[in-house]
Order: C-alpha cells, then structure tokens, then sequence
C-alpha cells in the first residue's frame, strides 16, 4: 500500500524528548521551547513567535488579539480548513466568504474590496498548499481600509512571497499576525502542534498573557512581578516541552526535508506533464511572486467524474489519494445563516482536486508508477467517454 501520508522521524525526536523529561521541566516554555522560538525569529525574521498546541488555537490566539467582536466581519477563502473560519467564529463574528483564484486554490484578491463594508475588520489570506498570495494586493486594500491581516500559513513554512520592491519575504512575516500548523501532515512536524507569529510588537505582552489562560505568569516566570494573577481573557495554549522537543528535533533536519520534499514534488511535475497536455487534468500553478515549499502535489481534474474514476483506480491498486476541503460556504453550519453565495471556483476545486501521496520516503519508483497509473486511468476514462 502506498499511504497519502507517513510521519517521517529524524531520528532525534526521542533522544531530545528523553532530555526534556530529565530536565525536569515538561509543562512547556523550557528549554526546547525556547530554542524553537529562536529558530524561527533568526531564519525568517519573525518579530515574535509562541508555540501553541495547534495551529487551531493559533489562530484563536489572533483573533481574541484582534478584539474580534459580535457583528465584526472577517473575510477569508472559502475554501480552506474549518479552523480558519472557526476562530473567528468563537469570538461571534460574521464570516464573508470569497472565491478561489480560476488558477489557484488560492482566495481572488481582485474580489476582496467588493465585499468589504463598514462592519469588515481582517483579512485571513490562506497560503494553499504553502503557495503565495497575492500580498501587494492585499496589504494595499488593508491600508485602504484600515483592516488587519492574519495570515492562514499552516501549510507555508519555508515559502516566499516576492514583493513589488522585489524583497523575497517569508510567509508569516508580511501580516499583522501568522498562525502555523505542525500536524504531521505538513512538512516540518510534531504530532499535532502550532506556532503564533506576531509582527505587530503593539500585541506582544497580551499574547503572553492570552497564551497563559489569561495571567501574566510569563512576566512572573521572568522575574519581571513578584506574582501573577489574572488579568485578561485566555485558555490553555501553551505546548508542553514534549511537542518542542519533538519539533526541534525536526528543524534541525529542516534542509534536508525540504530537499528531499522538492525532488518528490519536480517528480511528480514531470512526470505528469504529458497527461496535462490531454487537457483531461491540470497540475499546479506557482505564480511569479510566488516560490514553491513542496507542500504537497495536487491535480486539478476536468470533472468530478474524473476525479472519483481516478480515485477508485489508485485505490484498486492499493495507492490512497484524497481530494481536499468542501466549500465551507456550503457547509452545513453555515447553509443556516440563509446566505446566498455563488463562488464557481471554490466548488470546483471542491469537486475536482485531487491530492496525490506525498510524504518523505516515498520512493521515485512509486511516484512514477502513480503517474503512470494516472495517464493509463485518464485515457481510459477519455475512451470510456467518447463512447458514451
């Protein structure tokens, strides 16, 4: 069986867990914690980061620093994961949903200002599959409007956006805000697991003390009050010494990752250029500004006919893709609020992308036989048509 994921280890994950048991300090914001937070400051220039214990509560975290308030609007992709929109949600505001790019998986940032009003207060740009968006666009309609931006980068660690002054700046560093997601499917991982990055210093002390269930204990732990006490709303965000042992094990590795990730992902290209030229299946679009972290490889196929053909053929022969989000604006939940939205994008990417196995050993061997299986699935179903 080829799975759609493995976990991969470096090797160091138990030996530096093993250290943080013996340090006897465990419950989170030791030693490893703290080497994490360096990492991350030092490699991309990140003002401020917090590990969290998921990149859910991350963007939690975002919002109460927001003041996400009752009535407040927060415009977001609708396609993407339910955290996005679910943090926002928690603190009571009204989502406003907007279409995907007809080239990208990416929210349209020419559709944003059309569906900004008095009551919008951010904007959640999410980097699908660790890819750009347009931030320029972006952040001059933020300016325009006096809105705040958090950037959705689960998937983006390790990508670049390339700006008009032609500066190459990491993912997470270009909003007021970023929140990261470390689940083990994405490539740098710790089980489950998040980061909050803050690039706005005015949020600094009161993510500490929302990130500590609403104390200032980091303040009393630094020597800086002679107790702490409870000042302000928060929960239970802090990641024990456990989950950044584990993290950091992977950093150090992270080179060697991202490597070993990007010849998978320039295999995948190849051998699936020929197929695409059927017009049957589409492969991913990097726009200019954009660099690409090997995040995953996704097709877009011509039909959700031929995505569930694809799937039931793969999955025959024991190989397991999976397609990705459903449209949230037409997700259960929000169908009650008797919004009417017509995103074609969203949908389609809904009902026709497909997410082929990507993981760390996965061998060149596999690959190559997926895309074959894939071409051979994909005349088949072109015969099978034509027929009909």
């Amino acid at each position: 069986m080829i799975p759609f994921n493995k976990p991969f280890l470096t090797g160091k994950e138990t030996d530096y867990i093993k250290q943080a048991v013996e340090s006897g300090k465990i419950s989170g914001d030791g030693i490893f914690t703290k080497k994490c937070h360096q990492f991350f400051e030092k490699r991309y220039g990140f003002q401020k980061c917090l590990l969290t214990t998921s990149c859910t509560h991350a963007l939690e975290m975002a919002a109460i620093l927001l003041n996400i308030q009752p009535g407040d609007e927060v415009i977001m992709p609708s396609y993407t994961f339910v955290s996005t929109a679910n943090a926002f949600v928690l603190r009571g505001a009204n989502i406003v949903f907007c279409d995907s790019r007809y080239d990208h998986p990416g929210m349209n940032e020419d559709s944003i200002e059309d569906i900004i009003t008095e009551r919008t207060k951010a904007i959640v740009p999410v980097h699908y599959a660790g890819v750009a968006c347009d931030m320029d666009k972006i952040l001059a309609i933020a300016q325009k409007y006096d809105l705040f931006i958090v950037e959705d980068a689960a998937q983006a660690i390790e990508s670049y956006y390339c700006d008009k002054n032609g500066k190459k700046r990491p993912l997470g560093s270009i909003g007021h805000m970023a929140a990261f997601s470390f689940h083990e499917t994405k490539n740098i991982i710790s089980g489950e697991g998040g980061m909050l990055v803050i690039n706005d210093p005015q949020f600094n002390e009161r993510a500490e003390i929302i990130r500590e269930k609403g104390t200032n204990r980091s303040k009393f732990f630094r020597g800086e009050v002679d107790k702490y006490s409870w000042v302000d709303i928060g929960s239970s965000f802090l990641p024990s010494e456990i989950i950044a042992a584990f993290l950091y094990a992977q950093l150090e590795c992270i080179d060697q990752i991202q490597k070993r990730r990007n010849e998978i992902w320039t295999t995948y290209w190849e051998a699936l250029k020929e197929v695409e030229q059927s017009q049957m299946i589409s492969r991913p679009f990097i726009p200019a500004y954009a660099t690409n972290n090997a995040h995953m490889f996704y097709i877009v196929c011509q039909s959700g006919q031929l995505r569930d053909f694809l799937i039931s053929k793969l999955k025959a022969l024991q190989v397991l893709p999976v397609f990705h989000y459903l449209s949230l604006h037409k997700s259960e939940f929000y169908s009650k609020k008797n919004i009417q939205q017509e995103l074609l994008y969203s949908d389609a990417y809904s009902d026709r992308l497909l997410r082929l196995p990507f993981f760390y050993e996965l061998k060149i061997e596999d690959i190559r036989f997926i895309c074959a299986t894939i071409s051979k699935s994909v005349n088949e179903y072109a015969l099978i048509t034509q027929n009909n």
